[in-house]
């Protein structure tokens, strides 16, 4: 509005450009638009945004990748190449599996020295029994994480150490801390 505004009032290009900040090829594009539409045109914005060939494959990925989630990203690659004859790089699979919501998750593992029979003990004998209790309102149950955020700052401060993070009693485990 400006640069229309100088040019109405007769001044040359050069000073248009220089009070209006713009540069010359811009003057002459508003002045361009400003002929072809008026007002209307110069309001327009017309930014080019870039859209993936994935996209016309869209329905057709979310619906497979829905029923098969892929573990990695290579494995979402290798796919999409099959399916579609596109080949992209992991880094532009994750872009195009982020905008169709799926994000990735973080896989948790078990420790190598993990004994199965002992955790299933904990969990039947020990675990569900408290849990049990916590949902019948008889026991509070804390989560061990919940604990670490936020009472940490909370030790530090008062001085006390919150029972989950002393040294558990010997013969149980780490996790027993947490329950109260």
């Amino acid at each position: 509005m400006e640069v229309l505004w100088l040019k109405s009032q007769g001044l040359e290009h050069q000073e248009i450009c220089r009070l209006a900040g713009v540069s010359s090829n811009t003057l002459r594009q508003y002045l361009r638009l400003f002929q072809a539409g008026g007002i209307k045109k110069l309001q327009e914005l017309n930014f080019y945004a870039p859209t993936s060939e994935l996209q016309s494959h869209r329905c057709q990925l979310e619906s497979y990748f829905r029923a098969h989630p892929p573990a990695t990203l290579n494995e979402a690659a290798a796919k999409i190449e099959e399916l579609t004859g596109l080949k992209r790089s992991p880094s532009a699979v994750g872009t195009f599996l982020n905008s169709l919501g799926m994000v990735p998750r973080r896989v948790g593992t078990i420790p190598s020295k993990a004994d199965p029979e002992a955790q299933e003990h904990f969990r039947i004998n020990k675990l569900e029994p408290r849990l049990e209790e916590a949902r019948q309102g008889k026991r509070a149950v804390f989560l061990s994480m919940l604990l670490i955020l936020s009472w940490v700052p909370f030790s530090a401060r008062s001085g006390r150490s919150p029972a989950c993070l002393s040294r558990p009693p010997p013969g149980e485990g780490a996790s027993t801390c947490s329950v109260r």
